[in-house]
């Protein structure tokens, strides 16, 4: 599995791994910011944007295909940061290879299992006619059926884009997504990683939850905490700033 990604700046590696439905490219505004102070490494997971398209989507998959990426790139070890589903393969990655691990942030994820919650996002994805769609604004509207909140449904239309045909299409694998959908809501499993560590919360979002902790430091017992307050479950978004310096204040330190 190769990976689609681009690399930014100079320094020590820290590569930044999307979360579910995303790309590299919601980064952007961090990327911009840590590429002055590292080689920031950003990807599309598998089955997301620009990567390839595979039948699998669990943890342990999407931590090798980092590890494949890294050795492709000659990069012995790296920071990594993840958010959401890109937080739990990072959290994958460092419990089965712990010495390719500099430092680790998790955004707004924790360790556990996770019921479905996205059943109107996939509903509405699905509802979206593609072979007759004519426009952006179009796709928006038939979205807005299923998904109330504005930002969610842009966020969601980065995925749209026009194929050789001049067709709108998906750059997501959304079939493989919503079938693997359990799977991306599992716990990573493995021994402790023993390495500094930062998870950063958003202090509207329920992610991250009191019943958490002990998960938490059961895996990953070398670990700090940063509440957003005012921030949801998209703090590097919503709060860039204020992420921007949790970040570097974490990584260079």
């Amino acid at each position: 599995m190769k990976l689609f990604h681009q690399i930014y700046g100079n320094g020590e590696p820290l590569i930044i791994m999307h979360g579910l439905f995303g790309t590299y490219e919601n980064w952007g505004t961090q990327i911009k910011a840590l590429s002055e102070h590292f080689q920031v490494v950003a990807v599309d997971m598998r089955n997301h944007g620009r990567s390839c398209h595979d039948p699998i989507m669990d943890y342990p998959s999407m931590a090798a295909d980092i590890v494949e990426l890294m050795d492709d790139l000659g990069i012995e070890s790296a920071h990594i940061l993840g958010h959401s589903m890109g937080g739990k393969a990072a959290m994958q990655l460092a419990l089965n290879y712990p010495d390719r691990i500099r430092k680790l942030i998790v955004v707004d994820i924790a360790p556990v299992e996770y019921s479905p919650h996205h059943q109107d996002v996939f509903a509405g994805l699905y509802a979206i006619q593609l072979d007759q769609l004519k426009s952006r604004s179009e796709a928006d509207k038939q979205l807005a059926q299923h998904v109330a909140e504005p930002g969610v449904r842009a966020f969601l239309l980065k995925n749209l884009y026009r194929n050789t045909e001049k067709q709108f299409d998906w750059r997501m694998n959304l079939d493989v997504l919503h079938d693997q959908y359990d799977t991306i809501g599992a716990a990573p499993q493995g021994s402790p990683f023993q390495g500094k560590t930062l998870f950063i919360k958003g202090g509207e979002s329920n992610y991250i939850l009191p019943e958490h902790k002990d998960q938490v430091l059961s895996l990953f017992p070398n670990t700090g905490y940063k509440l957003m307050q005012g921030a949801g479950h998209w703090p590097h978004a919503e709060k860039p700033s204020i992420f921007g310096k949790i970040v570097l204040g974490f990584l260079e330190n």
